[in-house]
């Protein structure tokens, strides 16, 4: 009698199987179900996970997944804004992102906004609901966290490129998202971006943005307890021309409030 183990004689006879019909008894379900898939197609219908062209997907709104927002949104769907790391005794000019990687949008009156895959915003972790009279609130606090000039000059220079804004950049702010009055942080890239002058403006006469105006109104509803920080912080980094609208904030200033606040950012 020959001393091959009986499962060794079995495993070469079903190495002969499968060469000669394609499968052995075992793997036969296996077999079965790959030949009903393939000739009934993905679950739904759907051709290889492939969506015809020009087709949205049900459950989806202009090809974006429900409850979900665009892709690029400024502010995720929870809301969160990412915290960057806050004043520092120091700044150093920090890394913008790669040249022409970065692309302005337009509202319908053609006001710019950041892109927000380069621009998200950043806060100061320094800046909450239970600081705000000892930061933002208090007199002179931005001025005492903002970069020099010399660090945001060459940062300004870089994020042009990163734009590819080809104006003087005279006449361009090199704007924080969420503003230093706001709570924004003072030099997460981030955080800030080359804003181009809004329509109207005269060549010559540096930035013309009425973004400033909109956050100064904003700040002042915050430090008078009518609309909360982080919501704030929120409709701005959205969009800021539909912030006061989004907040409740009524279009002209309220007695006693000025549009301007020497803490705007320049």
């Amino acid at each position: 009698m020959s001393n091959v183990p009986r499962w060794a004689v079995l495993a070469a006879a079903c190495a002969a199987v499968v060469a000669a019909v394609g499968g052995c008894s075992s793997d036969s379900s296996k077999s079965d179900d790959a030949k009903k898939q393939a000739s009934s197609g993905p679950p739904g219908g759907a051709s290889s996970g492939a969506t015809p062209s020009g087709s949205v997907p049900s459950g989806t709104t202009s090809g974006t997944p429900s409850g979900k927002p665009p892709s690029g949104s400024p502010v995720p769907a929870d809301g969160s804004i990412p915290a960057g790391p806050g004043p520092q005794p120091s700044y150093t000019v920090q890394k913008q992102p790669a040249p022409g990687s970065c692309h302005y949008r337009f509202t319908p009156a053609k006001e710019p906004l950041p892109d927000p895959a380069c621009t998200p915003g950043a806060t100061n972790p320094k800046v909450t609901q239970a600081t705000l009279k000892t930061t933002i609130c208090r007199s002179g606090y931005t001025a005492g966290i903002r970069p020099p000039t010399n660090i945001t000059g060459r940062e300004k220079t870089a994020n042009a490129a990163s734009y590819g804004y080809k104006g003087s950049l005279r006449e361009a702010e090199y704007d924080h998202l969420i503003s230093l009055q706001l709570g924004g942080d003072p030099n997460d890239p981030r955080n800030l971006w080359v804003e181009p002058p809004s329509p109207g403006h005269k060549e010559g006469k540096g930035p013309n943005n009425p973004k400033d105006a909109v956050e100064t109104r904003v700040k002042n509803a915050i430090c008078s307890g009518k609309t909360d920080l982080v919501k704030a912080q929120q409709a701005i980094a959205r969009d800021w021309t539909t912030a006061l609208d989004t907040l409740g904030i009524p279009g002209k200033p309220a007695k006693g409030e000025t549009a301007s606040d020497p803490d705007d950012d320049g």
